[in-house]
């Protein structure tokens, strides 16, 4: 990849994470994953030869914003139910699939061996490579930054509770224990219709508590449904 080709590509990445980096060696870093830096050793173009020690670092930025988001949008839940709810939203398969609809993957730099074993479709690349990303947008930008950009990027997972493959972070397991606490009873979820061809099928599902209704929400199958009601009543519980 010639200078000029590296430049376009990371200028191309920037308006993609709708950041410009100060200091662009940081992205730049990021990009470079522990095959590429392995054959590229001698490189003098390479301060570090990989993005793992910014991956090391964005998993904690990460960490720390998603559970300051959970602590002020969940301020009567536990640690206990906060934890999983974190677990449930911050893993590899989130992250990769995250990675995966920003089309990330396309500008990584991975070494040859790497590359042609599909390294820029693996969960495990991908997710690190959106963990370093985060870091360098921390070391350029500061948290405030980084924040915006995990609360932008996570909104639909955190509202919705979708993980990487279509399943479904486990809402109805948080409210369900916040339910029995406080109620003595569990949620109550019912289809009230299914619409659309057998490929597309839309279920709408009503969630209701001691025969009070909190949240009706839509999904491409019934368990989708039910874990959006569940979200969407945790927040009303609050």
């Amino acid at each position: 990849m010639t200078q000029t080709q590296n430049e376009l590509l990371i200028a191309d990445l920037q308006k993609l994470l709708g950041y410009t980096f100060k200091n662009q060696k940081l992205l730049e870093l990021a990009c470079i994953h522990k095959s590429f830096g392995n054959e590229n050793r001698a490189s003098k173009a390479i301060a570090e030869k990989d993005n793992e020690r910014l991956e090391f670092l964005g998993d904690a930025v990460l960490d720390l914003v998603i559970s300051e988001y959970l602590l002020e949008t969940y301020p009567n839940n536990n640690e206990g139910i906060l934890s999983k709810l974190r677990a449930s939203l911050v893993n590899e398969k989130t992250l990769s699939k995250l990675a995966t609809e920003l089309n990330l993957g396309h500008f990584l730099k991975l070494g040859k061996g790497e590359h042609q074993t599909g390294g820029r479709e693996k969960e495990s690349i991908l997710a690190s490579f959106f963990e370093a990303i985060i870091a360098a947008m921390y070391m350029d930008g500061g948290l405030e930054v980084s924040r915006q950009f995990i609360h932008t990027i996570f909104k639909d997972f955190i509202e919705q509770g979708l993980t990487s493959n279509d399943e479904i972070a486990d809402f109805k397991t948080l409210l369900q224990e916040v339910s029995q606490a406080r109620f003595k009873v569990a949620p109550k979820y019912e289809v009230l219709s299914t619409t659309g061809p057998d490929h597309e099928k839309i279920f709408e599902v009503r969630l209701s508590i001691q025969d009070t209704e909190y949240a009706i929400a839509t999904g491409k199958n019934k368990k989708q449904a039910e874990q959006k009601a569940a979200a969407m009543t945790l927040k009303i519980l609050q």
